[in-house]
């Protein structure tokens, strides 16, 4: 089992869509090497799925592991702020967005 998870809820296969997953990739790859968990949603085809989880607006990102829950709205590609707010291991200073 992993030690992160996540789960990315996204709205068809869209520029931002894609940035958003490739962006996730990118942070846990920098920060989580080989101990993270990633599933993709696309609410186009689960409605449903968002419903449950009150995803409002996408991408929305979830962290599911460690507790507590955390969201963060956006393609992330601002990596310091989401690699912030996700509760991501490391040094966060030194980090540049592309």
């Amino acid at each position: 089992m992993a030690d992160y998870a996540f789960r990315l809820y996204i709205f068809g296969q869209t520029a931002r869509s894609q940035a958003a997953v490739s962006n996730l990739r990118v942070l846990c790859e920098a920060h989580l090497p080989s101990r993270y968990e990633i599933e993709v949603i696309d609410t186009a085809e689960r409605p449903d799925l968002a419903e449950e989880a009150r995803i409002l607006a996408t991408p929305t990102v979830v962290r599911l592991l460690p507790r507590p829950l955390l969201r963060v709205i956006g393609d992330l590609s601002d990596h310091c702020r989401a690699a912030t707010v996700l509760g991501l291991p490391g040094d966060l200073l030194s980090e540049r967005s592309p």
